[in-house]
C-alpha cells in the first residue's frame, strides 16, 4: 500500500527544493491522503503551460489558455521539451527520492494481473485552480 510520510518528505525536501532553486522555480511540497507527495509550482521563469501546448499544439484549440494544469508524470518525454523536460524529469527523480538519503520509491506494479503496489504517488502541479501559475520572466521575442 503506497504510503508518504511526513518525515520521508522531510528527507526528500532538500533535493526538491535544490532543483526548484535551480531552474528559478517556487512552489511547495506536500502530502496529500498519507500516499501522494505534491508538488504545487507556483511561480518561476520556465513557461510550462505554453511548452505543452506548443509540444502538442495539435491536441488543442488555437484559443486554449488554461492557467494551471497537472502534469501527467508518465509522458514527460511526449509531452514536454527543451529545459521544461529536463527540470521536470529532474523533479520527478526528487520526487521518487533519489540522492535524497531517504526512502526510494518503487514500482512493483503488475496491471496483468490488476496489482498495484508503489512506496508512494507522486503529482506535480503548475498552478491550482483558484491561483494560476505566475510567470516571471517573459520569452525574448
Amino acid at each position: 500500500m503506497a504510503y508518504m510520510s511526513q518525515e520521508n518528505k522531510k528527507a526528500i525536501a532538500p533535493q526538491i527544493k535544490a532543483i526548484l532553486k535551480k531552474y528559478g522555480m517556487k512552489g511547495s511540497i506536500s502530502v496529500r491522503h498519507h500516499s501522494t507527495l505534491v508538488v504545487t509550482l507556483k511561480e518561476g521563469k520556465l513557461d510550462i503551460i505554453k511548452n505543452h501546448i506548443k509540444k502538442n499544439s495539435h491536441k488543442w484549440e488555437n484559443d486554449y489558455n488554461p492557467t494551471y494544469m497537472d502534469v501527467n508524470l508518465y509522458w514527460l518525454d511526449d509531452g514536454f521539451d527543451g529545459e521544461v523536460r529536463d527540470f521536470l524529469k529532474e523533479l520527478k527523480a526528487a520526487m521518487n527520492g533519489e540522492g535524497s538519503g531517504g526512502e526510494q520509491n518503487f514500482d512493483k506494479s503488475d496491471i496483468m494481473t490488476d496489482y498495484f503496489h508503489v512506496g508512494w504517488y507522486n503529482n506535480i502541479h503548475v498552478g491550482r485552480w483558484d491561483k494560476p501559475y505566475v510567470l516571471t520572466q517573459k520569452e525574448a521575442a
